[in-house]
């Protein structure tokens, strides 16, 4: 492991966590592209959607595959083991796989939609769970959110305990983190998959919040966690070079629902909880419009926005898909350095 030649240089581990992901992505991707082109297995386009984006049938999909084996390879070698990091990897790689069989049911029906929502979410709800239960009994999370510049929470005051042979205190089910953090995780890994709905537009905004969640996470000498972060930055980076617009392939639900879920899992183990709502505020705000579209439309029989997720909203007021990307990149930036400055801010304002 890489880690053992240069552990006296972390920082140099993290950025080389970064170069390392973004390398294998660019490699490997080209050849996925090519595969995926000649065995006919491409991105099914809503029907409802903007019609411009009639022209994205047929376009690649599934390019989460190598961001994800880029990932993967790039902490084998890079990455000192800790119990959250192994928790936070193996909790991306399953919401992928799930992500996986989702694309793949698109592909084979010849559909837009794959799993059933109420399957996607069981399956969700399982890995998460199972994530928050691992990092609370065996990497020593609290199971208390911090309101920032307010109060600390205490969500651990209604807990059920297992005996567990070789377990001196027992298994701990701290049922309000758990739906506290169920509801965080579920919700990021969702509201990314939202938001890849234009050319370059996740990744490049999730490249922005990981690499903030890198420098959180490095500032508080959680070296695997901030290797995990940037690696992530970099896979995206690699497979910006083939997802700007146009774009040659997508990385559906396999990338977009594991990068989501590798937020949310960042978030807990580097309790940055709500932070993480203020550093991943875009893909919040994509959320948030469609369940506004939702509840205005039942309620009026209108639509509050042209259309939803919010960025699509924009394409329809006249602003050009490039347009709609960059400015979400900026927005994208400006409330993840925010949300960096208001967690880094707090400690020296509160004593």
């Amino acid at each position: 492991m890489i880690s053992s030649f240069f552990s006296s240089y972390p920082t140099f581990l993290v950025f080389l966590g970064f170069v390392v992901a973004a390398a294998i992505t660019m490699i490997l991707m080209p050849a996925w592209i090519k595969l995926l082109t000649r065995t006919h297995i491409g991105q099914q386009v809503r029907a409802d959607g903007p019609q411009s984006h009639l022209v994205k049938q047929g376009t690649p999909t599934m390019g989460g595959v190598i961001m994800l084996i880029a990932i993967l390879v790039t902490v084998l070698l890079v990455v000192p083991p800790s119990f959250g990091f192994v928790a936070a990897i193996l909790a991306t790689l399953l919401t992928g796989a799930l992500g996986l069989f989702d694309d793949a049911s698109k592909v084979i029906h010849e559909r837009s939609l794959g799993l059933t929502p109420k399957g996607k979410l069981i399956g969700q709800f399982l890995i998460s769970s199972a994530f928050i239960l691992a990092v609370v009994n065996f990497a020593d999370i609290e199971p208390v959110v911090e309101i920032p510049f307010l109060c600390t929470l205490d969500l651990g005051i209604l807990q059920t305990w297992i005996a567990i042979p070789g377990m001196e205190d027992g298994f701990s089910i701290p049922w309000l983190y758990l739906i506290f953090c169920n509801i965080l995780l579920m919700g990021m890994s969702n509201a990314v998959n939202l938001t890849d709905g234009l050319d370059g537009l996740a990744a490049g905004t999730v490249m922005v919040v990981m690499l903030v969640m890198a420098a959180i996470a490095y500032r508080c000498d959680m070296l695997p966690m901030a290797v995990f972060g940037a690696t992530i930055a970099g896979a995206c980076v690699g497979f910006l070079w083939f997802n700007t617009y146009p774009a040659d392939i997508f990385m559906g639900d396999t990338g977009s629902l594991a990068l989501g879920t590798a937020l949310g899992c960042a978030a807990i183990v580097t309790k940055t909880e709500v932070f993480s709502i203020i550093i991943g505020g875009l893909f919040v705000a994509e959320a948030i419009s469609v369940m506004l579209q939702v509840a205005y439309y039942k309620r009026t029989k209108k639509r509050l926005f042209l259309m939803a997720p919010l960025h699509h909203h924009f394409e329809k007021k006249g602003w050009s898909e490039t347009k709609v990307v960059i400015r979400f990149w900026i927005v994208s930036g400006v409330l993840a350095a925010f949300g960096f400055v208001l967690w880094f801010v707090q400690p020296l304002v509160t004593g």
